[in-house]
């Protein structure tokens, strides 16, 4: 066997792949609901040009996370209470974009380094490690199972309440401002939301790529279409298809899901960049023959 057949071996290998299905079937509810939840709020991470936060909501989520794990206490609940410390921070002292990138830079590396010192400190197992870091897909069991929904549904019901006020403040917030619309409030209420949605998005992906749950598949729809209808549509559909991929590929391979959730989502990316490019070509192309 050659080098190049045992690497393939290790990305693509789907020996017993019936069997292992059965292990992730939690795994494949909570994806869809991860999903559901990251393509709504990404739509609003793009409006408002929040991936940079996401980066550092997931550092402190990160460092939950660890501590969750060192202290032997529920991983998920950990998560949200990083997510949320980081979120609430931000948006109390970032209202301005030149603020918020301050306060973001520093938080980033404050978590990340208590994410590390926390796991260097636990003796337990490394995957345990190695998964807040890049992903798992089989250690999604009844308890973490309850706290996902459970998040879930708040993060979901949250949109629902704030999604037509949010949205008008996220396009013009200085017009939606003078109409009455609680702008400052909103935005201190979705960063908590998005808090909500990094650290659920933590347990499947990992701290380290997050934004390809949360970031990546908005932004893939916003290439293709503005339609405020559409676009929260698309990219739904974007991150369900990224993640049950990702988890239905990881099955059959010794590789964490990550990589395959990651490159699924950038495929999806660069296929409608080049539809969106390819649309506007035509645009012009019509425009000038008029």
């Amino acid at each position: 066997m050659t080098l190049a057949d045992g690497i393939w071996q290790q990305i693509f290998t789907f020996d017993h792949y019936g069997e292992l299905l059965a292990l992730v079937r939690n795994s494949l509810v909570a994806g869809a609901a991860l999903g559901l939840v990251g393509g709504l709020v990404g739509v609003f991470v793009i409006m408002r040009d929040l991936p940079f936060a996401v980066h550092g909501i997931s550092e402190l989520s990160f460092a939950g996370a660890s501590a969750a794990l060192l202290l032997g206490v529920n991983i998920v609940a950990g998560s949200i209470v990083g997510s949320i410390l980081a979120a609430g921070t931000i948006g109390l002292l970032g209202s301005r974009a030149r603020d918020r990138n301050s306060v973001i830079g520093t938080i980033m590396p404050f978590g990340l380094g208590l994410g590390v010192l926390f796991l260097a400190l636990y003796k337990g197992r490394a995957a345990n490690k190695f998964g807040i870091l890049t992903g798992q897909i089989v250690a999604v069991d009844t308890p973490q199972m309850s706290w996902l929904l459970g998040t879930s549904a708040v993060v979901l019901v949250a949109l629902a309440v704030m999604w037509r006020p949010l949205a008008f403040a996220s396009a013009d917030p200085e017009v939606a401002e003078a109409r009455g619309v609680p702008v400052r409030a909103l935005s201190f209420a979705f960063m908590i939301v998005l808090g909500l949605a990094v650290a659920l998005s933590v347990q499947i992906v990992g701290a380290l790529l997050v934004l390809t749950l949360v970031v990546t598949p908005a932004a893939a729809a916003a290439r293709i279409t503005a339609s405020p209808v559409l676009l929260p549509l698309l990219s739904v559909v974007f991150a369900v298809a990224s993640i049950e991929g990702g988890i239905l590929l990881a099955l059959g391979s010794s590789i964490p899901i990550s990589p395959y959730v990651t490159t699924i989502s950038f495929a999806i990316y660069l296929v409608c960049r080049a539809l969106g490019t390819r649309r506007a070509r035509k645009w012009g192309a019509a425009r000038a023959t008029v």
